[in-house]
């Protein structure tokens, strides 16, 4: 783990709005749950599905460039097939923060996703959840230990927002 990777964690929980792409009508996947986190800590949280108007009450946004105000950074929790015309959308709103969510498993990163958004000057959180790093519960906690451990995510930092 190096310090830039630390950096972009702390630089993008600091970010004002985020939007969350991958939030499901069932309300059970990882994005819900980040959508959920950062709305209850204060953000300015869009939700993005290309399926849905609203789900439990909030307004859903097709894909990020429909999302009329300005958006910071972007949770990426989606299948990885389209990681990369999500960053694409990313940088054409100029969204200049993006994590790429992933815990166990492949989560949501594609290399070649990755390589376009460096090439655009994205900055790349390229694994972990956000609900390790932003006042976690028990449960967060130990899967960033867990993850640590075997050096499947970034070290050791929690940011208290």
């Amino acid at each position: 783990m190096n310090m830039k990777s630390n950096n972009l964690i702390s630089e993008f929980l600091l970010l004002n709005s985020i939007a969350v792409v991958g939030v499901s009508r069932n309300g059970k996947e990882p994005a819900n749950h980040i959508f959920e986190k950062f709305q209850n800590e204060g953000y300015q949280v869009f939700a993005v599905n290309p399926n849905a108007t609203q789900i439990s009450g909030e307004k859903v946004f097709h894909d990020v460039l429909s999302i009329p105000e300005n958006v910071e950074g972007v949770v990426i929790a989606t299948h990885p097939d389209v990681t990369k015309s999500i960053i694409e959308q990313c940088a054409a709103k100029g969204v200049k923060y993006v994590w790429i969510h992933k815990s166990f498993g492949e989560g949501s990163y594609c290399e070649e996703a990755v390589k376009y958004a460096h090439l655009r000057h994205i900055n790349v959180i390229e694994s972990g959840c956000p609900l390790m790093y932003l006042n976690p519960d028990l449960v967060h906690t130990c899967m960033k230990w867990v993850l640590n451990k075997f050096n499947k995510t970034h070290e050791e930092e929690t940011v208290t927002a």
